[in-house]
């Protein structure tokens, strides 16, 4: 005996696919990536939104639609760049080597997040609008602190040598704006193996 099962049911909604959101990472990610490399090769200035819409090959109703204004725009270029470093940063791994090799470690994790693209264009934004893009560019200013706390643990753990971290910063910074005025990398091994050596000489007194 057979059984009708009626009419067949409407078949379910179509499943949305994530194509459409995937293309707006990508366009939002090129637009900042070109932001970048503008300010890096033409300076500050020069990161129009109109500007940096002609590089992207976009519309400047793209870039309204993805940061609202050029402050918005400079502000996600901030985000990237202080995500990426905070990231780099969190993932240093120091476990089990000599002091000399963790002073090694430290270091060249910080110039490479320091010395990054996306890195230099940030910094030059924040110092470009001294603190006018508001509360949340303090506040990157306040994690990246944090940051070098952290990085300065990695090197010692005792409190008297807190000042170490910020020392191989400010170390770090002022070869970055030595590049920055010449317009391009140098060599700058032995800045960096005189460094590591005072930090060690020093972190082995007493």
């Amino acid at each position: 005996m057979s059984v009708s099962t009626g009419p067949a049911a409407p078949a379910g909604p179509t499943r949305r696919t994530s194509a459409p959101r995937k293309r707006g990472d990508d366009t939002r990610a090129k637009i900042i990536d070109e932001t970048v490399r503008c300010i890096n090769e033409e300076g500050f200035a020069a990161a129009t939104a109109k500007h940096v819409a002609e590089r992207a090959g976009v519309t400047w109703g793209v870039i309204q639609y993805h940061f609202g204004d050029r402050n918005g725009l400079l502000m996600a270029v901030v985000d990237d760049g202080v995500a990426r470093l905070l990231t780099s940063l969190s993932a240093v791994d120091v476990g089990g080597l000599e002091l000399a090799q963790r002073i090694e470690t430290v270091v060249d994790t910080a110039w490479n997040c320091y010395a990054s693209p996306t890195s230099l264009a940030a910094f030059e934004i924040l110092r470009a609008t001294r603190g006018s893009l508001g509360e949340q560019s303090l506040g990157h200013l306040l994690q990246m602190n944090s940051a070098i706390n952290r990085l300065g643990r990695l090197i010692s753990e005792d409190p008297a040598d807190s000042g170490v971290a910020e020392v191989i910063w400010a170390a770090l910074r002022g070869i970055v704006l030595a590049q920055m005025i010449v317009g391009g990398a140098f060599d700058w091994q032995s800045e960096r193996r005189a460094l590591i050596d005072m930090v060690c000489h020093y972190l082995q007194r007493g």
